[in-house]
């Protein structure tokens, strides 16, 4: 098994909320929701710390216990619970939040799992097929409009990008909402997930929203295309490449988005 991975900040300097981790059969990407400027959390740790946390709890339970990937997501879920219960406000609506992918390879099957916007990318013989779970931009859609009409940059996006957080809070983890690693374990159960067949499986590739963005926002390449650019210049290449385009377009004028960079993380791994 060939795995590489690449993580990079939106900003340099600035912390970075992906989580990437992984061992030879078992892939795990985390990417915590940023808190824009002006709102509350509750949490004294913040959302990287809360990354992390969950990441390595998680990449912990899956290759430790028996259970499913939903299973080892909702103990990971309780384990971080627990880190900061006794210190910060985990009932908060603005509580240290994150999606997550996860894949594990075991017995000739590939089992995956997806809570929120980050992706599985399977490619196989019989072409590529796109794991994610999109309910949240599902519902952001209908209230991103102010957002998307301001120039990134600018007070007006900022005061636009909090109100949509907060209101997409209102949507959190509820039913007919968006479902995200938060502080209750039973979000596990909401993932997208299942299991295939190893056989036919040439590569694989883990990408939160940031690195995907190339491919899903910005319509720039395809899924195959991609695959191959992480495959022969590595993991690093493709965040290059989402870089070189969020650069010609720092208004989001061309691609309207909350935030003009984004934290990028990718695992790749082929058998």
């Amino acid at each position: 098994m060939h795995v590489a991975m690449a993580t990079e900040p939106a900003k340099p300097g600035r912390a970075n909320e992906d989580y990437a981790g992984a061992t030879t059969d078992t892939f795990v990407v985390v990417d915590g929701a940023g808190t824009p400027a002006g709102s509350e959390s509750g949490c004294v740790h913040g959302v990287a710390w809360y990354a992390r946390q969950l990441g390595a709890a998680m990449l912990h339970r899956a290759t430790t216990e028996e259970g499913d990937l939903r299973d080892a997501l909702a103990t990971a879920i309780a384990d971080v619970a627990d880190l900061h219960r006794d210190t910060c406000d985990l009932h908060h609506p603005g509580t240290p939040s994150a999606t997550v992918t996860a894949a594990r390879m075991h017995d000739s099957r590939l089992e995956y799992l997806a809570l929120a916007d980050s992706s599985l990318v399977i490619r196989s013989d019989d072409g590529v097929q796109i794991i994610t779970d999109d309910r949240e931009s599902q519902i952001g859609r209908w209230h991103r409009q102010r957002m998307d009409a301001t120039a990134a940059g600018t007070r007006e996006h900022t005061r636009a990008l909090r109100e949509y957080v907060e209101t997409m809070r209102n949507h959190r983890n509820q039913p007919g909402g968006f479902w995200v690693a938060a502080s209750e374990p039973k979000a596990a159960q909401e993932s997208v997930s299942g299991i295939i067949d190893t056989g036919a499986i040439r590569d694989i590739a883990l990408l939160t929203d940031g690195a995907s963005r190339l491919v899903d926002r910005f319509d720039l390449t395809s899924w195959d295309a991609a695959l191959d650019l992480i495959r022969d210049h590595g993991p690093n290449a493709l965040i290059r490449a989402v870089r070189e385009a969020e650069a010609t377009d720092a208004g989001g004028r061309r691609w309207p988005r909350g935030k003009t960079t984004d934290d990028a993380t990718v695992i790749y791994a082929k058998p």
